[in-house]
């Protein structure tokens, strides 16, 4: 296997495994852009925090409920975020 595949296999898995991915990424980005200031990239890490919360909700709910998987597939999250943000409109 060459060495960009591993790089895009380990990408995909942790894309599939972690659903804070983006954000995640983001956050580290803004610390290398800021030579490491962490109060310059706050709303990064606040959205990262965020992002975190909500999918370990979904992911309890989904455990306490019998769904599987827990953590639900990067098809499947749009439509759950969207679900979520209908109902705080309400």
């Amino acid at each position: 296997m060459a060495v960009n595949n591993i790089f895009e296999e380990a990408s995909y898995s942790s894309e599939n495994n972690n659903p804070c991915m983006k954000e995640h990424l983001l956050s580290l980005k803004c610390l290398d852009e800021n030579n490491y200031e962490q109060k310059a990239c706050q709303l990064y890490f606040d959205n990262y925090k965020n992002c975190s919360k909500f999918w370990k909700e979904v992911y309890i709910t989904r455990r306490q409920q019998g769904i599987k998987p827990d953590i639900p597939t990067p098809e499947e999250r749009e439509k759950i975020r969207n679900e979520h943000l209908k109902n705080i409109k309400r």
